[in-house]
């Protein structure tokens, strides 16, 4: 039976060359086209958590605060994420969420507000005093009053309190937390704001295996829906330094620990450290045992695509210690 034109178009020398070329032209193009957005940062919202602390309350309350919630923050996707949060919740008191609503970006969305706190004109805050009372009310300057600060941190905290802590614990499992691929150091020092006890595992991965892994699969994959699509080399790249380098904003003294995928599927992850650190037990053999999800089809990257990533991702990689 004759091979369709078509088909022998497709698979010969000239029609494979035709593909290579055209992704080639697409992914240069992407990378001309690629925008940079501007994320919250950790000044900003360390001058805005300063802002709303109101003294002896949130010292008071941090001392008797025993919620301790363990948040996996990778950078990017394709890192192994699924793989530790497997790992990590074979502690049967512990719930890890995947990524919830992550596509909403709402931890984003919080501290980007938080960072327009710092530059809020404070002299139009009223903050309600203790011994305000109806009476004085009505001969006082009440058109911007507001509650005391530290209701705003607690309001904030009720929020995830009510959305994940209490499901977790509702199932049966004492400490809960999240995996995320989106969030970097800012997201991370709101949710240490609000849970002064928590722990932080930043999981990484080299950007080139990582989108090597990435730019196979047939899904699509956003930042944030539908506004930001993550659908090339540079747009991933992009991401991948932005959260890689924000690690090295966080103050010393930060409750975090950093995994390199590569250790972790080479054995060289000590377990028992981890699980100390974290206060939990695992049996990392069960979680390796089991092949979950795909892994990358193609072998190497195109060239092109390592010169984008690179370019976007030097910076990033030199803070985390991989080379080019």
């Amino acid at each position: 039976m004759e091979t369709p034109l078509w088909i022998w178009a497709r698979e010969s020398w000239t029609g494979k060359l035709l593909r290579a070329c055209t992704r080639c032209a697409r992914e240069f193009w992407a990378w001309a086209r690629s925008e940079e957005l501007t994320f919250p940062n950790v000044k900003l919202l360390t001058e805005s958590v300063a802002a709303l602390r109101t003294g002896d309350s949130d010292a008071a309350n941090g001392e008797r605060d025993t919620e301790s919630p363990i948040f996996l923050l990778a950078t990017g996707w394709r890192t192994g994420s699924t793989l530790l949060q497997r790992i990590l919740v074979t502690d049967p008191h512990l719930l890890l969420w995947g990524e919830p609503l992550g596509e909403l970006t709402l931890v984003t969305r919080i501290a980007e507000i938080l960072n327009q706190f710092s530059t809020f004109p404070h002299h139009k805050i009223t903050y309600i005093q203790d011994d305000l009372i109806s009476s004085r009310m009505a001969t006082s300057w009440i058109a911007t009053l507001c509650p005391p600060a530290h209701d705003f941190r607690s309001a904030l905290r009720s929020l995830f309190d009510r959305w994940l802590g209490e499901p977790a614990r509702h199932r049966g499992f004492a400490r809960w937390g999240f995996k995320e691929v989106r969030l970097g150091a800012t997201e991370a020092s709101l949710l240490h704001w609000l849970y002064p006890r928590a722990k932080f595992v930043i999981l990484s991965r080299h950007p080139y295996d990582s989108y090597r892994s990435f730019a196979d699969p047939i899904w699509q994959v956003y930042y944030r829906r539908p506004e930001v699509h993550v659908d090339s080399a540079a747009g991933f790249a992009r991401h991948w330094n932005r959260v890689a380098v924000s690690w090295s904003e966080l103050p010393e003294g930060f409750p975090s620990i950093h995994v390199k995928y590569e250790d972790l599927i080479n054995g060289k992850v000590d377990f028992r450290e981890l699980e100390s650190w974290l206060g939990i037990k695992v049996k990392e053999d069960v979680a390796l045992s089991a092949s979950v999800g795909g892994t990358a089809v193609r072998n190497r990257l195109n060239w092109y695509e390592r010169l984008i990533i690179g370019h976007e991702a030097a910076a990033g990689m030199r803070a985390l210690g991989y080379s080019k």
